[in-house]
């Protein structure tokens, strides 16, 4: 009779169950935060200055705003005036070479004639009243439209179509903004802008109350 080997004192088998219980993890920490991003929220920097003082902005990223988008709201309710919003570049924007997201201020809505009379935006005949996020010495005009189209957008009153959004940023005297090349249709909005996270001394929601709520002009 053939002798059994027994294998007592063979050297026991490694157990790497942990290694690739690890990689699952990781593996689906990634697609949870790819998931996160495209479709929930996501972090930006505000490369620009065109949302001062509102939002600090400069190409330095470590010094600039860090944001929250906030991707779902908008899936379920339409944007508001007061908002600001995170799109990607209009068709006119990428026929100037645009390719990067925009951030601005919503100020006219779908179905609103907007002009600009003497330095402030009228919204029906109405003066819009933005001293929440402007000083009284700031004028809003389209002197700042040197680039893109001419005549400027808003050289002219203009009424608002469905689906569409007239945004301008906070810092008006240097922001190339909707008074220069128009309108964002509502496809383009990536999201809303709702909370700072950086710089640290500063962390907290962007606009602290609504701005404009629910009333328009």
């Amino acid at each position: 009779m053939q002798n059994q080997v027994s294998d007592k004192n063979s050297s026991p088998q490694p157990d790497n169950s942990w290694i690739l219980e690890l990689g699952k993890t990781i593996i689906l920490s990634v697609f949870l935060a790819l998931g996160i991003r495209t479709f929930v929220a996501e972090a930006r920097w505000i490369p620009s200055g065109s949302m001062e003082p509102t939002l600090h902005g400069t190409p330095n990223q470590w010094e600039a705003d860090k944001i929250i988008v906030d991707k779902v709201k908008y899936k379920f309710t339409k944007p508001e005036r007061g908002d600001i919003v995170v799109f990607s570049p209009t068709e006119e924007l990428q026929k100037e070479q645009y390719h990067d997201a925009f951030i601005k201020r919503i100020i006219g809505l779908p179905g609103e004639k907007v002009e600009l009379r003497e330095g402030q935006v009228y919204i029906n005949n109405k003066v819009l009243e933005e001293d929440k996020y402007l000083s009284p010495s700031v004028r809003t005009v389209v002197d700042v439209c040197t680039s893109g189209q001419q005549p400027p957008f808003l050289a002219q009153p203009e009424t608002i179509p469905p689906n569409s959004y007239l945004v301008l940023g906070d810092n008006r005297g240097s922001s190339y903004d909707g008074r220069c090349w128009g309108l964002v249709p509502q496809k383009n909005i990536i999201g809303r802008a709702i909370v700072r996270f950086w710089p640290l001394n500063n962390v907290g929601a962007i606009d602290k109350s609504p701005l404009y709520p629910s009333v328009n002009p």
